[in-house]
């Protein structure tokens, strides 16, 4: 059995689920999201929970497809109550971040600004930058209700200007570990 799969998933108070056929409908204060349903799994609602079952619990693929269609269930209810946020760290010096208007617009060394457009959902937002992080210019915040688009957006943002090793410039995940290189060693 599905460690994952085989635990209910709490709906609160303001979320209405409607379960299809192929995909379950979620919404809550934060919007709606569609989740896709696998025809090997059955999902019902019992009351304030949801429950996912398959036909063979023992099966292999049918144990993965249970747990990931009751993370992906539990996902989007989490996102449309209390949604997702990602933050990126830009740094280096000269590098920039800022909004204009809903797009992120970003100068990290390129001859020109990098515009990134906003996908339906998703929200940016431009802080102060963390004290603890050197030459850290700003804290660039992502935020929507599905999980997956949020993380994606913050990975294709962050490969706009990957971390380099040697002074770490470019843009990283907030608490992101960068490994450094020593630089080339003084001809004695």
């Amino acid at each position: 059995m599905s460690r994952i799969g085989q635990q209910p998933i709490d709906v609160p108070g303001g979320v209405n689920v409607q379960i299809g056929a192929t995909q379950a409908e979620i919404k809550g204060p934060k919007g709606t999201l569609q989740v896709p349903l696998h025809p090997l799994t059955q999902v019902v609602q019992e009351g304030e929970s949801l429950s996912v079952t398959v036909e063979d619990p023992e099966d292999r693929h049918h144990k993965s497809i249970w747990g990931l269609t009751r993370a992906l269930l539990a996902n989007a209810v989490q996102g449309v109550t209390a949604g997702f946020e990602k933050y990126l760290v830009v740094v280096g010096v000269g590098y920039r971040a800022d909004m204009k208007g809903k797009n992120l617009d970003i100068n990290v060394g390129f001859s020109h600004p990098v515009t990134v457009e906003a996908p339906q959902g998703i929200e940016f937002s431009v802080d102060a930058p963390p004290s603890e992080i050197e030459n850290s210019q700003a804290l660039v915040k992502i935020s929507g209700a599905d999980k997956e688009l949020v993380g994606r957006t913050a990975a294709n943002i962050r490969n706009i200007r990957p971390p380099e090793p040697y002074k770490g410039k470019g843009i990283r995940y907030s608490g992101e570990y960068v490994r450094r290189k020593a630089g080339k060693a003084a001809v004695a």
